[in-house]
């Protein structure tokens, strides 16, 4: 990997997860106050209802909902940039 100088890539994964945590933590601590309401704007993808695969013996559901806002994309480049700088 060029660039990264052997970084190991699961330490970039493990900011970036935790860079998107904080975000969301933040833009959701921020969306009662007006002046910082923007911050928890955003799009949610994902299945809206769960798919549930019955085999009898086992029952397994499957379900993903992901909500992208902009305090966790600020979180995510913060990341990126904190990995660049160790």
């Amino acid at each position: 990997m060029k660039g990264t100088k052997g970084k190991n890539s699961w330490a970039l994964f493990l900011l970036i997860l935790a860079g998107l945590v904080l975000g969301g933590f933040i833009g959701t601590l921020t969306d009662g106050i007006s002046v910082l309401n923007w911050l928890n704007y955003g799009q949610t993808f994902g299945l809206e209802e769960p798919i549930v695969l019955n085999l009898g013996i086992v029952a397994i559901t499957f379900a993903l909902t992901i909500k992208i806002t902009i305090s966790s994309i600020i979180g995510i480049v913060l990341a990126i940039i904190i990995y660049r700088f160790i």
